[in-house]
């Protein structure tokens, strides 16, 4: 596999651009807080979060993968599978497990602490989909890693997962307008961003509801859907109530939400 953190770094930098002059061109809501501002601390946000994985992980997912495909471990190497439907598979458990940990990440208090950071952005944008607390990162590729080797879940798929996860939160999390009838058709496979933003409003119902990034299954089939937010896209708030202030929206505060209270 050639360069995979070059694939990555691309569909990144592709998807951050195109859903940037998307809601760019037509915006969705309108913004309470300066863009300028939560760019500069969301990315910058992004590039830390980097920088802790390889300095705090031993290995990450895809290397995971690899050695488990070498050592013969996990339960997708013990099965005879065309290699594509393990790599169908792979994907569509992966995103499950994403859904599982999301809402358990909503319903552990001090696990909640650690997320909230990502609701705290009182605007929903292209960058919030990569807006995570570090810690919270860490925990999160542990748990990948461990459903990797477990299943035996291939270099390939697990590249072609965390490509696909990216370029969905980063979609999902667009202020962008989708046409409505677009969006009825898209929300019955995939995670929209009308249907996320839901998630994103500061109503604690709503807040604890569509949890899915990729596929919009799971919230169906698990009863956590929400159609709409109460007030209509144009009115909902974004953001919890600990943290409303433009200051919460700096790098500094981010990382010390968790370990604050409002």
């Amino acid at each position: 596999m050639q360069n995979p953190d070059m694939i990555r770094l691309s569909f990144f930098l592709s998807t951050l651009v195109l859903c940037g002059l998307w809601e760019w061109l037509v915006p969705r809501k309108a913004l309470t807080q300066s863009k300028g501002q939560r760019w500069l601390n969301n990315i910058g946000l992004i590039g830390f979060n980097s920088l802790c994985l390889n300095l705090f992980m031993p290995l990450l997912a895809l290397e995971a993968a690899l050695w488990a495909q070498q050592a013969n471990i996990g339960l997708f190497h013990w099965l005879s599978l065309p290699a594509w439907l393990g790599v169908v598979i792979s994907v569509v458990l992966l995103d499950l497990a994403i859904y599982v940990q999301h809402v358990i990440f909503h319903a552990v208090p001090w696990l909640w602490r650690l997320h909230r950071m990502h609701h705290a952005d009182q605007d929903i944008d292209v960058t919030t989909g990569a807006r995570f607390h570090p810690i919270e990162m860490i925990i999160s590729m542990w748990i990948k890693i461990a459903i990797v080797v477990s299943f035996g879940i291939s270099p390939l798929a697990v590249l072609l997962f965390e490509v696909i996860l990216n370029v969905s939160a980063m979609f999902n999390h667009s202020n962008a307008k989708l046409q409505l009838n677009l969006d009825k058709v898209l929300r019955k496979a995939i995670v929209t961003p009308d249907m996320h933003r839901v998630h994103h409003s500061v109503i604690v119902k709503e807040t604890h509801s569509n949890f899915g990034f990729f596929l919009s299954i799971w919230d169906r089939l698990f009863g956590t859907y929400r159609a709409q937010p109460e007030l209509g896209h144009d009115k909902v708030k974004i953001g919890v109530p600990e943290f409303r202030t433009s200051r919460e929206q700096w790098l500094d505060k981010m990382l010390t939400q968790p370990f604050r209270r409002q």
